[in-house]
């Protein structure tokens, strides 16, 4: 096995792992100068972002994941190097469609608690101080809801094509 495909410093690096699970379906993704000719970013820069050297532009955090099937690099990109997506982007989750549909289902049983109390408080058109802690459950069970919403969405993207 050559060096390229079992990088030790990159191990831990989402960029060097999405790189490495597409391999299973496109050998050129087994090292970085095949990973450079696929997505027409520099071999040394590929390996400076695996390595956590550099922050990728978004352009190339685009070209990746379009070479390695792997919607989720944009996600996580936004999330943890764009400032305003550290405040507004939802993290999501990469499991297999029974486990995110569970999930899914499993949120969703909140629902009517949360659309029942939302309706009770919004019914003055104002929300009360003593309202205030009932509101931020209702929009905790909302994120959950869109949370698993988004991952499930990234499953159907990812492997419906």
């Amino acid at each position: 096995m050559n060096m390229g495909k079992k990088p030790t410093k990159a191990a831990n690096n989402v960029y060097c792992i999405t790189r490495l699970e597409a391999a299973s379906t496109n050998e050129l993704l087994s090292s970085r100068e095949g990973a450079a000719e696929i997505t027409g970013i520099d071999r040394t820069r590929i390996a400076n972002i695996e390595l956590g050297n550099i922050v990728p532009y978004p352009e190339e955090v685009q070209l990746m994941s379009d070479a390695y099937n792997a919607l989720e690099l944009l996600h996580w990109h936004c999330l943890h190097n764009c400032p305003i997506g550290k405040h507004t982007v939802t993290q999501v989750e990469v499991k297999e469609i029974f486990q995110l549909t569970v999930q899914l289902c499993n949120t969703l049983k909140d629902a009517p608690f949360a659309k029942e109390e939302l309706l009770d408080i919004v019914a003055d058109g104002h929300i009360t101080c003593d309202e205030k802690p009932r509101m931020e459950e209702i929009i905790k069970v909302l994120d959950d809801i869109g949370k698993q919403a988004a991952s499930l969405k990234l499953w159907v993207q990812k492997n419906i094509q």
